[in-house]
């Protein structure tokens, strides 16, 4: 199911947190007592994904992760919406999209860009325009040789604000 900020079921189209239940669905986290905020009552498990259910087939869309939502003039952005367009372009890698402080937004959405010496940053902010929504379009870009990651290639977004653009 999905369920919106109210704990209660929303309409097929609109986002809402993934919940789950069944006899497949673990019971909680070996010694974490932190767990419990992850269970509803119900026996329903806040999973911390962003779905969309489709009207027409029922299919869910993952569409995110809550944790990683980025707020900008009280509007939601999903992070992984802008890094799908930006790893459509020519020279990207990869993308990882961060919410960074703002005194007039709130949040304001940033880009960090793996990229290779053919990338344009002012190709990317102009195709941007043509994909994105003015408030999903990030403010800043930050093209970088390489993203941080883990052991597994997960890319680490804590350590993204300590890196600088070499463009």
């Amino acid at each position: 199911d999905l369920i919106g900020p109210d704990l209660r079921s929303v309409p097929d189209g609109t986002d809402g947190e993934i919940v789950v239940r069944g006899p497949q669905v673990f019971a909680g986290y070996l010694d974490d007592d932190g767990s419990a905020d992850s269970w509803l009552a119900d026996g329903w498990f806040r999973t911390g994904d962003i779905g969309n259910r489709s009207p027409d087939s029922g299919a869910v869309a993952i569409r995110g992760r809550l944790k990683q939502l980025i707020i900008s003039g009280g509007l939601t952005v999903y992070p992984r919406e802008v890094e799908l367009v930006i790893e459509t372009q020519p020279g990207v890698r990869a993308a990882a999209v961060v919410g960074a402080p703002s005194a007039r937004w709130g949040e304001e959405v940033t880009a960090y860009v793996e990229a290779d010496a053919s990338f344009d940053t002012d190709q990317l902010m102009r195709a941007l325009r043509t994909e994105l929504a003015a408030y999903k379009r990030p403010k800043r870009c930050i093209v970088v040789d390489a993203l941080p990651r883990n052991h597994m290639g997960k890319i680490l977004r804590t350590e993204l604000p300590t890196l600088t653009s070499h463009q």
